[in-house]
């Protein structure tokens, strides 16, 4: 019996729930983008939670300058 051992992916998940997106941006033969990027469902929710933080906090700085103003 042999043992066959396989080698690790080059791009190894490093959590077990992440999610990758990815993107390749070509425009004619002298410009070429590429973009990736990765996060998990715990920076889905932090990266919400902050937006909404400043969200509120930008909605409270506008409602007292527009107190200050009458």
């Amino acid at each position: 019996m042999s043992v066959v051992e396989e080698e690790p992916s080059r791009e190894a998940l490093t959590h077990p729930e992440e999610i990758r997106a990815g993107y390749e941006l070509r425009m004619g033969n002298l410009i070429s983008v590429k973009a990736s990027a990765r996060i998990t469902p715990a920076g889905v929710i932090a990266a919400g939670i902050a937006a909404a933080a400043i969200i509120v906090s930008v909605g409270f700085l506008v409602s007292s300058r527009r107190d200050r103003r009458n």
